[in-house]
């Protein structure tokens, strides 16, 4: 099933202007609204955040999906990027996302988007619930990505590097944030119901790094094993499992929520 789409731009914290699509179910009007945010180096555009967001419209969600600063259509330079800045743009896209419709939320990250929406729910206490996919508990985990050019890196302040075919500008600053970023210990005061997604066979973050994820979270809180999949839910059946899995489990998190609370009785 097609969703309906709409173009949206975004203004960050920085006065950037940030690239986003929301996409609403093809019949009706949404339920229920979603962000989803996208990995390291990655878009919106990614096939497998398209299929995760496909199949939660597909659910009744409106999905936003939204370019970090410097990625995709997004205005900025990525070299100029850190973690903070990511969990500033979820912020941002937060705001847009309420402002487009009034509807109970529900943040969806994926790898270090995932990380990223958790730490943006902390400093939101009306986003209703988490989903992280292939997320790691460390953002530092990201630092081992870079290998034999992190040392460089910190030598000479920054360093290119090749990730997915594509080269990055990476700062010592921006390694330098990820392992200032404790979300661990940021989760034990989450409070929300938060849902952990991953393949044990990924190899780019492994599955130790969930169960440090699963660990930290308070409950209510949920693991899903994606048996099989890649690291970036290259196959579309892995991906739309994900985001229907999301939608069941947002349904009573999320959705049940809005129903109690307009239907109480008196």
């Amino acid at each position: 099933m097609t969703s309906r789409r709409r173009t949206l731009t975004i203004e960050n914290a920085r006065g950037e202007r940030l690239a986003a699509s929301l996409d609403l179910p093809a019949d009706g009007e949404p339920v229920g609204a979603a962000l989803l945010a996208h990995c390291f180096t990655c878009s919106k555009d990614l096939r497998g955040i398209r299929h995760v967001a496909g199949a939660l419209s597909e659910a009744g969600f409106a999905v936003l999906r939204l370019d970090f600063t410097g990625l995709g259509g997004s205005e900025g330079d990525f070299a100029e990027t850190t973690f903070s800045t990511n969990v500033s743009d979820v912020l941002a896209a937060h705001e847009a996302l309420a402002e487009a419709l009034s509807l109970p939320q529900l943040f969806v990250g994926h790898s270090l988007g995932g990380a990223a929406v958790l730490a943006a729910a902390l400093q939101r206490p009306e986003v209703r619930a988490v989903a992280t996919i292939a997320a790691p508990a460390e953002p530092s985990h990201v630092v081992e990505l870079l290998g034999e050019r992190l040392a460089g890196l910190e030598e000479e302040g920054s360093a290119t590097v090749d990730i997915g075919g594509r080269p990055f500008t990476i700062t010592r600053q921006f390694v330098e944030d990820l392992r200032d970023s404790d979300l661990p210990e940021a989760l034990a005061e989450l409070e929300r119901p938060v849902l952990v997604l991953h393949s044990p066979s990924d190899r780019t973050v492994p599955i130790e790094q969930a169960e440090r994820l699963y660990a930290a979270a308070r409950h209510p809180k949920s693991f899903v094993a994606l048996e099989g999949a890649s690291h970036l839910l290259d196959d579309r059946r892995d991906a739309a499992y994900a985001g229907g899995v999301i939608a069941a489990w947002a349904t009573r998190y999320v959705l049940e929520d809005e129903a109690s609370d307009s239907g109480s009785a008196g």
